[in-house]
């Protein structure tokens, strides 16, 4: 499927800050079942540094806000190609060990709620782990209802899931942190998802994705209840949110800060 794709990001500044510098990870990623056709980033309020790829194969743009900026804006738009590959996504390529994924992280630290969903999944040890990761993803969605306003980017997976309330973010951090205590590696991915029922979004997408040894990756969107396809585009990886997030960085000012997205994603397959 043929994806057009238009990001737009403000961040709306109180004061201008003495000093902020931003990592953007909204460029796509390359291989295993995407293509990016074309894809460009144009920012106003900030001056590019430089790009490069960090240890998870992320592309990485780093923006310098200016000085005297009360607002950023930062527009990426572009076409990808995706292939249905029912989420497996083939060789691992990255310097990053598999090890790595295996370790918690603050975000996916294991918690009296984690640990008792661990052992519920000790009672399917003979099945294989692919049926187990489905069973997984499936109890998550049920004990965790998807609510919006309720979590936010810096909420861990244990207190999501002792809540009983969360995002895709969530979902993903749980489904994480649960399979790592059963010692498989998962990392946390975020991207884009067409939706059915529209085309206008407010924020990007995140699922999970499980090392399974004869498959290697394989993607679990619990929100979902999937695994992603043709309507997917991966973006950027990593250990867990903070990792892999759209947008990441330091800023020194006294003034409070506003950030908007808006998303636009369409097919043109068949257009």
């Amino acid at each position: 499927m043929r994806l057009s794709i238009s990001h737009l990001t403000t961040y709306t500044y109180e004061h201008p800050d003495s000093y902020a510098l931003l990592q953007l990870r909204l460029k796509p990623r390359d291989g295993h079942g995407q293509t990016v056709i074309d894809w460009s980033t144009e920012v106003t309020g900030g001056t590019p540094q430089l790009s490069f790829d960090d240890e998870y194969g992320n592309h990485v743009d780093l923006i310098l806000v200016d000085p005297d900026a009360t607002q950023l804006t930062i527009a990426s738009e572009g076409i990808v190609d995706v292939e249905d590959h029912a989420g497996v996504l083939g060789t691992h390529k990255t310097f990053t060990p598999l090890w790595l994924y295996e370790a918690a992280t603050p975000l996916t630290a294991p918690g009296k709620s984690l640990r008792k969903l661990a052992t519920r999944m000790k009672a399917l040890a003979d099945e294989p782990l692919l049926s187990r990761m489905h069973t997984l993803s499936a109890l998550i969605a049920e004990t965790v209802t998807y609510e919006t306003g309720r979590t936010d980017a810096a909420t861990t997976a244990e207190t999501a899931l002792a809540a009983g309330h969360g995002v895709c973010q969530d979902h993903a951090h749980i489904m994480i942190a649960v399979a790592r205590l059963m010692g498989v590696p998962a990392r946390y991915v975020s991207g884009y998802l067409l939706m059915d029922d529209r085309t206008q979004q407010d924020a990007a997408h995140a699922w999970a994705e499980v090392w399974i040894d004869g498959l290697s990756w394989v993607g679990f969107d619990v929100s979902n209840a999937i695994c992603p396809d043709d309507r997917y585009v991966r973006v950027a990886v990593g250990r867990d949110y903070r990792d892999a997030a759209p947008t990441h960085g330091i800023r020194h000012g006294t003034g409070g800060e506003d950030l908007s997205v808006a998303l636009k994603i369409q097919s043109q397959t068949g257009q």
